[in-house]
C-alpha cells in the first residue's frame, strides 16, 4: 500500500448525543487545574451513561449506501454499512474508520488495498458478524487536516444523523484508522473523549489532524512499527498514558529482522480507560502479519487485537429478528446420544496465530434452545477472543456456550461462532465437535 501525507471544536449539533456533546462544551468556558477537574468528573461520569439513540424502536430511516451531508457548509460524504439483519430494537457498537491521506472511503470499505472483504474496516467486519454498524467518512482531498475543526466537526454532524435514523448503543462508539486516518482518530481522542468510548491510533506520523483539548481520558490503542519513525507513536500514546492515569514504563518492542509484534497493556490505568501499545518489526504499513514482511488481509494479527480491546466494554450484540431469550443451561440432549449437528470449520493461521470459523447446524427435527459445543484444541493453542459465544477455558477442553442471542437453533438453521488463539506450531482444527452432549458430524 502506497500512502502519502499531508499535514475546534465546531459546535455539535447533535440531537441524539445530548449529555454527551453538551459536557464537552461546557468546559470550554473554563480553565487550568478547575477545568481539568471537571472534565475528569464528566468523562468518568458519562462513559456509560447513555444508552440507545433516539433512532431505537423506530423503521430505519438509513440504509447502507454512500450518504451525503452538509457540514460546515460543505456537501460531504460517508459510506454507511447497517447489519443484515438489523434489528431496530437493539442497540448497535459504532465503529468509524478513517481512511489514509491519498485512500479513500471506499478503500476503507472494500478491504480492496490489502484483502477486499477480509480487510473490510480495517479487518473489524468480519469480526464483528453483524453486530456492529460501520462507516467510512471521507476526507477532502483525500486527507484530514481538520482546519478549525472542520472534520471533527464533519464527525459530530455524521454522528448525529445516524443515531437520529438508526439505533446505536451511545456508550460504544468507537475510531480507527491508518497514518493520516489515525492521526483524525487521535484528534477525536482529543476532542471528543466524552463521546468515543476508545480508539486505535495505527502509524499515525504526528498530530497532522491537532489536538483540540486532550486533556481528558479515552481508552486507547495504539500501533506501531519500529522502522516508521516510532518515537512519533510513542509521544501519541504517552499524553494518554497520563491523562489515563496508567504507570509510566517502556513497553518492550521487537527487534529488527524478528518480523514479531509485542503488545502490552498499561499497568496503573484508571478504571475503564485502559492503554494498549502493539509495536511490530516493520515499516509504515496498516496489516502487518507475524513471520512475513509487508500487509496481509487474513494473517494480519491487528484487527484480532484491536477488536479485543474495543468489545471489551461490551454492548452492541444483535439478536435474531424475534429474539428468544435461552433457558439458563442447555436443553437435555436427545436420548441415547444421536447425532443431531453438523459442524463446518475453516482456520486461517498465520506464524502464531490464527483465527477459526465455526458454523453449527441443527440436523435434528427439533429446535435447540441454549446450547454448549464442546471441542478440544490441539496442544499449544490458547485461545485469546471470540465472537458469538462464551469460551470457558481457554485451552484444553474448550466449552462455548451460546450468547444471549443465539441460544435457540431451528431445525436445519445454523449459528457462526468463531475465535481467534496463539499456536505454537499446531494451527489444526479440532478433530471433534459436540453438542449438548451429541457428537456432531463434520462437513
Amino acid at each position: 500500500m502506497r500512502l502519502r501525507h499531508r499535514s475546534m471544536f465546531g459546535s455539535a449539533a447533535l440531537a441524539a448525543l445530548l449529555v454527551l456533546g453538551l459536557g464537552g462544551t461546557a468546559l470550554a468556558g473554563r480553565s487550568g487545574a478547575a477545568a481539568s477537574a471537571q472534565a475528569d468528573s464528566v468523562a468518568a461520569a458519562e462513559v456509560g451513561a447513555l444508552a440507545a439513540s433516539a433512532g431505537c424502536g423506530r423503521a430505519p430511516g438509513l440504509a447502507s449506501g454512500t450518504r451525503t451531508i452538509s457540514s460546515g457548509g460543505q456537501s460531504r460524504s460517508y459510506i454507511l454499512r447497517i447489519p443484515a439483519n438489523y434489528n431496530q430494537n437493539n442497540p448497535y457498537r459504532l465503529v468509524l474508520g478513517f481512511h489514509w491521506w491519498g485512500g479513500t472511503a471506499v478503500d476503507v470499505d472494500t478491504g480492496q488495498t490489502v484483502q477486499r472483504d477480509v480487510w473490510s474496516y480495517y479487518g473489524l467486519q468480519r469480526l464483528a458478524n453483524n453486530s456492529t454498524i460501520f462507516v467510512a467518512p471521507q476526507g477532502i482531498g483525500n486527507g484530514w487536516a481538520n482546519s478549525g475543526g472542520s472534520d471533527v466537526t464533519f464527525v459530530d454532524a455524521i454522528l448525529a444523523q445516524i443515531e437520529a435514523n438508526l439505533c446505536v448503543e451511545t456508550t460504544q462508539r468507537f475510531a480507527v484508522g491508518f497514518s493520516y486516518g489515525g492521526a483524525m482518530s487521535y484528534a477525536l481522542a482529543c476532542a471528543r473523549a466524552n463521546v468515543f468510548r476508545a480508539v486505535a491510533v495505527y502509524g499515525a506520523p504526528r498530530e497532522l489532524s491537532g489536538c483540540s483539548g486532550g486533556t481528558q481520558p479515552i481508552a486507547y490503542f495504539g500501533a506501531h512499527g519500529i522502522g516508521d519513525n516510532i518515537a512519533s507513536g510513542r509521544a501519541l500514546r504517552d499524553r494518554f498514558v497520563r491523562n489515563n492515569g496508567c504507570t509510566a514504563q517502556n513497553p518492550p518492542e521487537p527487534p529488527g529482522g524478528s518480523l514479531s509484534h509485542r503488545t502490552t497493556t498499561y499497568s496503573g490505568c484508571r478504571a475503564g480507560y485502559p492503554v494498549v501499545w502493539a509495536a511490530f518489526d516493520g515499516g509504515h504499513i496498516a496489516a502487518p502479519q507475524d513471520g512475513a514482511p509487508g500487509d496481509s488481509g487474513s494473517r494480519t494479527w491487528l484487527p484480532g487485537e484491536t477488536w479485543n480491546f474495543f468489545t471489551q466494554f461490551g454492548g452492541g450484540t444483535t439478536p435474531p429478528p424475534n429474539p428468544t431469550t435461552p433457558p439458563p443451561n442447555p436443553t437435555t440432549p436427545p436420548p441415547g446420544g444421536t447425532s443431531a449437528c453438523r459442524v463446518a470449520v475453516t482456520v486461517n493461521a498465520w506464524n502464531n496465530g490464527l483465527t477459526e470459523d465455526i458454523t453449527v447446524t441443527n440436523t435434528g427435527s427439533s429446535a435447540i434452545n441454549g446450547w454448549s459445543l464442546v471441542f478440544t484444541l490441539p496442544g499449544g493453542q490458547t485461545i485469546t477472543g471470540g465472537w458469538n459465544a462464551s469460551y470457558s477455558p481457554t485451552s484444553g477442553q474448550v466449552t462455548a456456550r451460546n450468547v444471549s442471542y443465539n441460544g435457540s437453533i431451528a431445525p436445519g438453521a445454523s449459528v457462526g461462532i468463531g475465535f481467534q488463539a496463539t499456536h505454537t506450531g499446531n494451527s489444526g482444527r479440532p478433530s471433534s465437535f459436540s453438542l449438548n452432549g451429541s457428537t456432531c458430524t463434520i462437513a
